[in-house]
Formats: structure tokens, C-alpha cells, sequence
């Protein structure tokens, strides 16, 4: 009951944005690098903002870190979708916000310098990465109800680390998300305040599993969004792009606006990869060593995303 009833009001809340966004001309306009061709609603993503608001006024005693840091990135991320931002600005904003959650999991005190530098590095790509990767109807919503899933699988079966609700919150800001996203004729997009939002959820609960169990193949809950990011970054500079620039390189943009497939398969074509690579990890964790289980997974995507340079050749 608890969840139709934050279904609902996650619903309303929704619909009292779409007034204010079409009010406040919040929309996202269509360039010769987008992956959308008509004028949309933008920053429909800061429903996880308010799902994560509703689960705070509950259990405000346990996560005022967590919500102080999501609500700074969601607040300079909606400001972003409205009036764009310097890199600068941005990026400090999660500077502090990951910092308040890495204090949060007493990260400062378990984990040597080095060790620190490298969990701010990666934070920091992996909440980019996730924006990076919210262009087509649908991907945002589907992938992070699988991560989600995931999470919520391991919490109860393997290792108990965060409230379960906590997790469900989540999961039902993505269907209601979803609900007006995963159409041909996508009534919002999540803007850089939905994508960065989750993003930062999703990071969180990763680095605390991680902590708890002492392992790193948690982070192979992303692995299609960080395989997919750090190739197409790869493939930028080598032709020597800005890599803060709109560009039409990630596989699935080739997908979708090279050979033309229905956004919302490619979306599900992601959720179902990344579903198969969930399942691989929770099965054979701690049956093999984690490096063992990194390669299993990330030698057959760099493959998989290897065929993208096969595909624009054959488009040119």
C-alpha cells in the first residue's frame, strides 16, 4: 500500500511539473545532434529528487548527508537544464555532494589517500557517465530499474546494506518516470537534473556495498553505461573533439540515428544486456576473484562495442 500510495502522489507531482515546465518554457529543443526531432518537455528526472525527498521526511534521522548532496547536484543540475552552467561550477557542486556522502560512509577513515582520490575520479565520471548517457526515450528509466533491481536482489539474498525501501523509492520514480518517457512521442525527457540525480543514488548504494563486502565487482552493475562512456571518450579524443560537447558517437546514438531503430528497443536492448551482466555477477560472486569476474565481463563488451566503428564505416 505504501508504494501505489508514493505511486500516486509521484504521479501528481509529476503532472503539477509539466504546468510549471510548459509555464516556464522548460523544454529541450532538437539540434542536428540530437536524438529527438520535436521540442519536449525537459527535466521530468526531478521526480527522483522528490521520491528521494518523500523517503528523507520518513527517515530524516539516517540521511541528511545523502540528501543534502542530492538535493545540491539535483539543485545545480535543474538550474543547468534551465540556463546552461560553466563545467566548473558543475563539477564542484559534486565535489562537495560526493563528499558529503563519502563522509556519510565514514569513507575518509577506512580507506588510505590514494584510495580516496581514486573513489572522487570515479564517482564523479560515473554520475557523467550516467548523463552522458540519457539521450533516447526510455534508456534512463529501463537501465535504472535494472541497476535498481539488482541492488535490491543483493540487499536481500547477499548482503543486507541499506534499508529496502530506500532502494523501492527509487524503482517507483522510474516507473512513474518511465510512464511518460517510454514512448515513440516522449511526453519529458529526465534533463541533466533526472540523469545526475539517480546517478548520485545509484553511487551511493554501490560504494556502500562495496565497503560492506569488500569488493569492487558492485561496480559491474554499470558496466554497459561505463563500457559504452569510456570508449566513446576514447574515440573523441583520438579525434581530437571536445569531449563536454553534444556529439552523436555512443553506440546507442548509432543505433538509433544511424540505422534508425526504435528508441525504445535500443533501450531495452541496454536493460536486457545489462540485466544478463547482473546476473552473471550475483551467480559467480565469490566463486572466482574479482579480477577474474571483471574480464569475464568487460572483454566481451569491449567486442560488442567494437562493432560500432563496422557500423559508421558502413554508413559512410
Amino acid at each position: 500500500m505504501e508504494y501505489t500510495i508514493l505511486g500516486f502522489i509521484l504521479m501528481i507531482i509529476m503532472l503539477l511539473y509539466f504546468k510549471v515546465a510548459d509555464r516556464f518554457n522548460i523544454i529541450d529543443k532538437p539540434n542536428q545532434r540530437s536524438s529527438h526531432t520535436e521540442i519536449t518537455l525537459r527535466g521530468g528526472g526531478i521526480i527522483f529528487w522528490f521520491s528521494a525527498l518523500l523517503y528523507f521526511a520518513q527517515h530524516i534521522q539516517n540521511n541528511y548527508f545523502f540528501f543534502t548532496g542530492i538535493t545540491l547536484v539535483s539543485l545545480v543540475s535543474f538550474w543547468d537544464d534551465i540556463q546552461s552552467l560553466s563545467n566548473k561550477i558543475r563539477i564542484g557542486i559534486h565535489f562537495l555532494s560526493i563528499t558529503l556522502i563519502f563522509y556519510d560512509l565514514g569513507l575518509f577513515t577506512v580507506v588510505p589517500v590514494w584510495g580516496v582520490i581514486i573513489a572522487y575520479i570515479l564517482a564523479i565520471g560515473l554520475i557523467n557517465a550516467y548523463n552522458f548517457m540519457d539521450g533516447i526515450n526510455g534508456i534512463t528509466g529501463l537501465y535504472t530499474l535494472v541497476v535498481m533491481g539488482s541492488l535490491l536482489y543483493v540487499n536481500a539474498t547477499i548482503q543486507l546494506f541499506v534499508d529496502t525501501s530506500f532502494i523501492k523509492y527509487a524503482m517507483i520514480a522510474s516507473l512513474v518516470f518511465l510512464f511518460f518517457n517510454y514512448r515513440k512521442k516522449a511526453k519529458c525527457f529526465a534533463g541533466d537534473v533526472g540523469s545526475i540525480a539517480i546517478a548520485f543514488w545509484i553511487i551511493y548504494f554501490i560504494l556502500k556495498l562495496i565497503l560492506i563486502t569488500n569488493s569492487l565487482v558492485w561496480l559491474l552493475f554499470l558496466a554497459i553505461y561505463g563500457v559504452d562512456t569510456v570508449c566513446t571518450i576514447i574515440h573523441r579524443l583520438y579525434l581530437k573533439q571536445n569531449i563536454f560537447e553534444a556529439h552523436r558517437l555512443h553506440l546507442y546514438q548509432v543505433l538509433s540515428n544511424e540505422y534508425k531503430i526504435d528508441h525504445r528497443l535500443v533501450s531495452v536492448f541496454y536493460a536486457i544486456a545489462q540485466t544478463l551482466i547482473s546476473i552473471i555477477v550475483i551467480s559467480i560472486y565469490q566463486k572466482v576473484a574479482d579480477t577474474t569476474l571483471f574480464t569475464i565481463v568487460i572483454a566481451p563488451l569491449l567486442i560488442v562495442y567494437s562493432l560500432k566503428f563496422y557500423l559508421l564505416k558502413k554508413k559512410t
